[in-house]
């Protein structure tokens, strides 16, 4: 281990959660992360990112696992390294703005089950949308990671929208709202090597707190951006390990740790201790083997150098033409996108609101332009997701809200404010179901899977079969079994000649 590095890169481990988000549909179990957990938290990351984005959904929902249950099991096993979620904003991590006093609830009981580092981002990047989450992890005394979405409208960096200065102005205000640490966030694995440099310089000349780049592997310029971001003095990087990493996934953490070993940037990390994780993350892989994309040759999505559209808004755009026997359509919409993205404001393309733009230029496509509009849409311009970078114009304000009940003019208030308090409505509604405050808050964000989930935890009812994990032998025997069919089929066919 190097211990006399001046300045080392500082490493935040995505393996947890983002990585299988990414590669395995979220699917990775607590059973498989308990085995290997004490060895993890050997290796000296600067935290571990364990919980948030898609996990609270698909484990309720799919995996019949107490989502609460995760941070807690893995707290014990891992007492050294800090854990971290993310949070998206007031929409927690779920699909909607929450009230108030879920939003309170659910990141104190976040504390309590062991999250010390709360990354906190807005699709729209809106900062009003982080009042309440700041204020509440400030008050646990626990780590408030500011997040900034990084987004572009031309092929690199600049233009009219997403230009340095954007980037700067809005750290300062986060800074002002009293974060300790920045993050941008890049989910799409667009930025590009000379756009972090110059970012990241001029963040450092801008705020004090310390920087984080959060990025993915899918165009294939993530290792050289990370590369210039640590030339450019970054303090923090999100890697995950080889088996869970690359493709839609962030970068590796191996080369990095050779890469950097001798400098005055060394991350000070065990390439040994890594290559045991590795080989044990390896050793379940055959688990998940049915989550994994393999329609592809290339390990990156070239197609996003040109459009920059994420590879899960394409697979929803792909679905939505298909249901319409209109996929023939599809380089309609993609020519569609940029103009609907940007007469809704040019947010940026994360969820919810790549869904919002994606349906539209869709329902642009097949109907005319705002002849139909979804739901989301109208509430995205009514305001409810908060503010986009660029006002609206009037005129598309005005078709897209005709006659939308909740009004025709958009508020111009905080989202949340136009909400009421839902906490004792949701205790009410779950009723006997729900044992403690934990169950309610999984009622209150998932109302229509929640009652289903708390009925295989109370062992009201059976969890389907389908649900349940495969043991290893069960994979290696379906693995003999497919051998011995293939080797049958050759025989047949070399008999017939």
């Amino acid at each position: 281990m190097t211990h006399n590095t001046k300045n080392p890169v500082k490493i935040t481990d995505l393996t947890f959660r983002d990585g299988h988000q990414s590669l395995l549909a979220t699917r990775m179990r607590t059973e498989d992360m308990i085995p290997i957990a004490e060895e993890m938290d050997k290796a000296g990351f600067h935290s571990m990112e364990v919980w948030g984005g898609a996990t609270f959904d698909v484990m309720h929902r799919f995996l019949a696992e107490d989502p609460w249950e995760r941070p807690r099991t893995l707290k014990k096993l891992m007492p050294k390294t800090p854990f971290q979620m993310l949070l998206r904003g007031q929409n927690l991590v779920a699909y909607r703005n929450y009230a108030d006093d879920v939003t309170e609830a659910f990141i104190e009981k976040a504390v309590e089950v062991g999250i010390d580092i709360f990354r906190v981002f807005d699709a729209v990047n809106d900062e009003r949308n982080f009042e309440t989450a700041f204020k509440v992890i400030k008050r646990c005394g626990k780590h408030i990671q500011g997040s900034i979405c990084y987004s572009l409208t031309e092929r690199k960096m600049g233009g009219p929208v997403y230009n340095l200065e954007y980037y700067l102005n809005k750290a300062r205000i986060l800074e002002d709202m009293g974060i300790d640490s920045l993050c941008i966030k890049d989910m799409a694995g667009l930025i590009a090597p000379y756009d972090i440099y110059e970012l990241i310089k001029a963040l450092k000349e801008t705020i004090r707190v310390p920087i984080q780049l959060h990025t993915h592997f899918t165009s294939g310029m993530a290792d050289m951006t990370y590369l210039k971001a640590i030339e450019a003095g970054v303090d923090i990087l999100d890697t995950a390990l080889a088996p869970l990493a690359l493709r839609t996934a962030a970068p590796a953490v191996e080369p990095f740790v050779v890469a950097l070993q001798g400098t005055d940037r060394d991350t000070g990390l065990d390439l040994s201790q890594l290559l045991k994780l590795d080989e044990y993350f390896e050793s379940i892989a055959p688990k998940y083997r049915d989550f994994r994309d393999t329609t592809r040759m290339a390990v990156i999505d070239t197609q996003v150098l040109r459009h920059q559209v994420p590879g899960g808004m394409i697979s929803n755009l792909v679905n939505q033409l298909r249901e319409q026997k209109a996929l023939h359509r599809i380089d309609e919409v993609y020519a569609d996108l940029p103009r609907t993205r940007a007469e809704l404001g040019n947010p940026p393309l994360v969820t919810p609101t790549s869904q919002i733009v994606g349906v539209q230029a869709v329902l642009n496509v097949l109907a005319g332009r705002y002849n139909m509009v979804s739901n989301q849409t109208k509430d995205y311009v009514y305001g409810l997701y908060g503010k986009p970078p660029v006002p609206i114009k009037e005129e598309i304000q005005q078709k897209i809200l005709k006659n939308y009940p909740k009004g025709e003019k958009p508020i111009t208030c905080r989202p949340a404010d136009t909400l009421e308090p839902e906490l004792e409505k949701a205790k009410q509604e779950v009723g006997d179901l729900a044992k403690d405050i934990y169950d309610v808050l999984i009622y209150a964000l998932y109302p229509h899977t929640a009652k289903q989930f708390l009925r295989w935890k109370y062992g009201l009812d059976p969890i389907p079969p389908a649900m349940k994990p495969k043991a290893m032998e069960d994979i290696q025997k379906e693995d003999e079994a497919m051998a011995k069919a293939k080797g049958e089929v050759e025989k047949e066919r070399v008999a017939k000649g």
